[in-house]
């Protein structure tokens, strides 16, 4: 029987997996400008690069999506009702209370982030708060927690940030090569095989950002699906979340600090109003998502 914490232990395993791919990836890329340019030099920038990006990605990646997002600590005297929901059903899930933050957006949203259960947090928007009745509310908070207890999160706050150091560093070494390819390419063996490798190169670096994006937008889709089963768990309540979605669904409002970056950790994507191939969704559709936790 599915639990909150089903998928944690893979998730985890993912998380590291992905990072220990990231910097042999980085690494690679290194190697081969070094050896195109004949300078050993980018081969450690890169390795250091990759170190630093893997931990900045698992110690700071939830306090950047918060920064990114505008979001800002909610306070007592102010969001009573709020804290009492995440405390309740933080109770009820076994998990430590996350930290809550109110994003000052009237585009209705909320998402959760943080490396584990000890140190997580989860963010709305006060146009959630204003159209969602308790039941509502409860529901997202619900499936926010269930994001946090299946560690799913750190994943895709992972990926975040290992993919927007993907996204520089190929634009990086394109422009090196167009604009600042110089040196001696002259050797007849030599300047082949730089050639060979420097065409690889360029080809990696084009290809890694695209590849890593399939990866986040795979893993998004799953991961909604699930939270909203174990929320629904959580609450025994599916329609509680079920008409939290349609509601958030008929917002024409748009998310002021919308960011690519961080759409894919909403519980509605905030561009959703954009025509986007489904392919090219970072959120299953909320048709979807409401038949399955109505069972429809």
């Amino acid at each position: 029987m599915a639990t909150l914490y089903t998928h944690q232990d893979e998730n985890v395993r993912k998380t590291w997996f992905l990072m220990i791919m990231f910097l042999v990836f980085v690494v690679l890329i290194g190697w081969a400008f070094s050896f195109s340019f004949d300078n050993p030099i980018i081969l450690y920038v890169a390795i250091a690069f990759s170190l630093i990006m893997n931990f900045s990605s698992y110690w700071y990646s939830d306090k950047i999506a918060l920064k990114i997002s505008g979001a800002h600590v909610a306070e007592e005297n102010q969001y009573k009702d709020l804290l009492n929901i995440v405390e309740n059903l933080s109770i009820t899930a076994g998990l430590p209370m996350p930290k809550v933050y109110v994003i000052n957006d009237q585009s209705p949203n909320a998402f959760a982030t943080g490396r584990n259960s000890e140190n997580a947090a989860v963010a709305v928007t006060t146009g959630l708060l204003a159209i969602l009745d308790r039941s509502e509310l409860e529901g997202v908070i619900a499936h926010e927690l269930s994001h946090i207890g299946n560690r799913d999160i750190l994943l895709s706050t992972v990926v975040v940030v290992l993919v927007g150091f993907i996204a520089l560093l190929a634009d990086f070494f394109l422009r090196w090569s167009f604009w600042g390819r110089g040196g001696s390419n002259n050797d007849s063996g030599g300047g082949n095989s730089k050639l060979i490798m420097l065409v690889v190169g360029i080809v990696l670096s084009i290809l890694a950002p695209i590849a890593v994006k399939l990866i986040q937008l795979a893993i998004s889709r799953k991961r909604e699906f699930l939270a909203d089963a174990s929320g629904a768990l959580l609450t025994r309540y599916p329609e509680g979340l079920a008409g939290a979605l349609e509601k958030i669904s008929k917002s024409a409002i748009p998310l002021q600090r919308a960011n690519r970056a961080t759409a894919h950790m909403y519980i509605s994507n905030p561009f959703s109003g954009k025509k986007v191939s489904k392919f090219f969704m970072t959120h299953p559709p909320v048709e979807e998502r409401i038949n399955a936790l109505l069972n429809k």
